[in-house]
Formats: structure tokens, C-alpha cells, sequence
């Protein structure tokens, strides 16, 4: 199992752009993505996201971690 990494939200929104998610919305430092083929996932807008959090937001997205760190 892959140890993930701290990133920034702007890291994470990158890597997530790149399997189909958009910005749909923003409220605040919290940015909303939609895909059409998955579950929407909001992601904070911090310079640290802890991997618990980022743990999280893999999970809403239907992702492993091993799929994501071959995105970044």
C-alpha cells in the first residue's frame, strides 16, 4: 500500500482534473468538483491537506491510493 503524500489542495485538484473532474463551485477556501462519471468531491483549498482528509476525498472519488499517486 502506497503512503501518500502531503499536498496542497491545488496539488490534489490537479491530479483529479486529470480523470475527468471540473470545478463546479466555490464557497470560501472549499472548491467543489463534479465528474459525469463519478461522485462529486469537495476539496479545501489549503497548502497542507493531511492525509487523512486526502484519504477521504480518494475515497468519494472511487479511488485507491496506489490510482492516484500515478496521477500526480
Amino acid at each position: 500500500m502506497t503512503r501518500l503524500p502531503f499536498l496542497s489542495g491545488k496539488e490534489i485538484i490537479k491530479a483529479l482534473e486529470q480523470i475527468g473532474y471540473r470545478k463546479a463551485r466555490q464557497r470560501g477556501s472549499h472548491i467543489r468538483l463534479q465528474c459525469p462519471s463519478r461522485k462529486s468531491v469537495t476539496v479545501p483549498d489549503y497548502k497542507m491537506v493531511g492525509r487523512g482528509l486526502l484519504r477521504k476525498i480518494l475515497r468519494d472519488a472511487e479511488l485507491t491510493p496506489d490510482e492516484f499517486t500515478k496521477l500526480l
